[in-house]
């Protein structure tokens, strides 16, 4: 599969939130945390579980850099 996304960030599943329809899914990627919103039914589809090593495929069009 190609995507367009470039930066492509390994991690693993720090914690899942979920409620009815959407999952707060937290990642440990080297030491850092970032937190990605998708649907429950994703995390129920992908059987995605704490512990599991994921790739973060990020495309933004801005990127915020603060000093």
């Amino acid at each position: 599969m190609e995507l367009s996304a470039r930066n492509n960030l390994k991690g693993r599943i720090k914690d899942i939130k979920t409620n009815e329809i959407n999952a707060e899914v937290l990642l440990d990627i080297g030491g850092q945390e970032m937190c990605s919103t998708i649907t429950a039914g994703s995390v129920k589809r992908m059987n995605l579980k704490v512990g599991d090593e994921v790739s973060a495929l990020v495309k933004a069009s801005s990127v915020v850099i603060g000093k």
